[in-house]
């Protein structure tokens, strides 16, 4: 009988969601440097909230390794949280700096 997982298949896995909730975590950080930099503005990113979230579950269905729906809202569910994060705070410097 050869093992269904292997060290090597295991760490692959591991490294991947590492690195993808890592550059998740950024949104919030890119949101606000293209509002900064007047590419957009934050009522245009709630205008296109919907896209985002559609998006958000795009993203949480390629980065999860199972094709059931539990999973994939477990991955989009943070995307969608940090995007309206980042939207608030993106805001608040806005007001700030006017």
């Amino acid at each position: 009988m050869a093992p269904m997982l292997s060290v090597g298949s295991y760490m692959d896995f591991c490294l991947k969601f590492i690195l993808a909730f890592g550059v998740i975590f950024e949104l919030p950080l890119v949101i606000i440097l293209l509002v900064r930099f007047g590419m957009v503005t934050p009522e245009q990113l709630a205008k296109q909230r919907r896209y985002a979230v559609l998006l958000a579950f795009i993203a949480g269905a390629v980065l999860t390794p199972t094709p059931d729906v539990f999973n994939q809202t477990l991955m989009a569910l943070p995307i969608i949280v940090l995007y309206e994060i980042g939207i608030l705070v993106s805001r608040t410097i806005q007001r700030k700096s006017n």
